[in-house]
């Protein structure tokens, strides 16, 4: 035994002198409670005083920090700034499109999916990038070729979210999905497609908000005020799409620092 490596270390469990017997072998299974305690003795003195976890970073799915930011958003364009009437009555209809959702998710949850919908896995991020926008949108193509005569290439278009599709999707993915959807509008333009996924993950996001969701919805709403902010063209359409999020962001999820001053 390595006596002169236990006397370094401190006795948490004190065993006095006992009768061991002679043969004592640390490394078979104990018979007695004594060689019990003289075992742990033993192995706890080969301890070493720090250990290093060899983590592989490639395998942390998600960032173990979450940081949020307390800055507001950006001012709408002069003349853009939603009323006070038009962002309650947005509430108001956000509100009513959760309440039905929670109301008919399990029957829409037991509707078959067509044979081409494909539901990417929680984790892919890439898959449902597409899933969501569309290889058009996704890859940034200006154009397809059109395939009237085959129907719609949903895989070229994006799905839409339907409710058999999002009835079927769980909070951890909706809040996966949102992430990821953020992330990529993060550098690249608003789309229609987006801001129906958008609009339709927020609808299914449950309240209250755990960290992670409190702090992606802060960072959508103040990257659709950079947006509008920038936007040259002052699409009307747009603009309204924009000013939807971020009103429902501030006012329905009670990020009110983040809202619109009425006009």
């Amino acid at each position: 035994m390595e006596l002169g490596m236990e006397e370094l270390m401190p006795r948490l469990l004190p065993v006095g002198d006992c009768d061991l017997a002679e043969d004592f072998d640390p490394t078979v299974p104990p018979r007695t409670p004594q060689e019990y305690l003289k075992r742990v003795q033993i192995e706890a003195a080969r301890c070493p005083d720090v250990v290093v976890a060899q983590i592989d970073p490639r395998k942390l799915k998600k960032k173990p920090t979450i940081n949020i930011s307390i800055s507001g958003c950006q001012p709408a364009p002069e003349g853009y700034s939603p009323t006070l009437k038009w962002q309650q009555q947005q509430v108001a209809n956000f509100s009513a499109v959760r309440q039905s959702l929670n109301k008919h998710r399990n029957h829409w949850r037991s509707q078959h999916l067509d044979s081409n919908v494909t539901m990417p896995k929680s984790e892919d991020e890439e898959g449902w990038k597409k899933f969501c926008l569309g290889e058009r949108v996704y890859s940034e193509i200006e154009a397809l070729p059109d395939n009237e005569n085959l129907g719609i290439d949903y895989m070229k278009v994006g799905f839409p979210p339907l409710l058999s599709i999002v009835s079927r999707m769980n909070q951890a993915t909706v809040t996966s999905v949102l992430e990821y959807l953020i992330s990529w509008f993060g550098e690249k333009k608003f789309t229609p497609e987006l801001g129906r996924w958008l609009y339709a993950l927020l609808a299914c996001l449950e309240k209250p908000l755990l960290p992670e969701a409190h702090s992606l919805i802060r960072q959508l709403a103040r990257r659709c005020s950079e947006v509008r902010a920038l936007e040259e063209s002052k699409n009307e359409e747009q603009i309204s799409a924009l000013n939807l999020i971020i009103c429902l962001v501030s006012r329905y999820f009670d990020q009110r620092d983040l809202a619109d001053e009425p006009s």
